[in-house]
């Protein structure tokens, strides 16, 4: 099957994963995987501000990874996740997208001064 996007997982991404119980990490990577070759909005969904989140939902524990989409390279479309969280509320927070939002332009700003180099 043809993936849709590949994926890269900054720091802090990665660090949350790597946190969890190493079942629950991996629903979340299968949920990632499974999105990476079908349109799925219960797992992969539009926020705002071209924020995105990966939705899992495992014994009774929301955990949503943020992200953003990085077209910059015309060959490889890529996902940039940002950082994760266990949701408490039914909406994902201002302060949360914020820090996406953020994290994003980092990455952005740290591409370009690696181009210019």
């Amino acid at each position: 099957m043809t993936k849709l996007f590949e994926i890269t997982f900054l720091d802090e991404a990665f660090q949350f994963v790597k946190s969890l119980d190493k079942k629950h990490a991996e629903k979340i990577i299968y949920n990632i995987r499974k999105s990476q070759i079908e349109i799925d909005p219960k797992i992969f969904k539009k926020l705002r501000d071209d924020i995105w989140q990966f939705r899992t939902l495992y014994q009774g524990l929301q955990y949503r990874l943020l992200a953003f989409w990085d077209k910059t390279d015309n060959n490889n479309t890529l996902v940039v996740s940002t950082h994760g969280f266990i949701k408490k509320r039914s909406k994902v927070s201002d302060s949360e997208i914020e820090r996406a939002k953020q994290l994003r332009t980092l990455y952005f700003n740290e591409k370009q001064k690696i181009k210019k180099i």
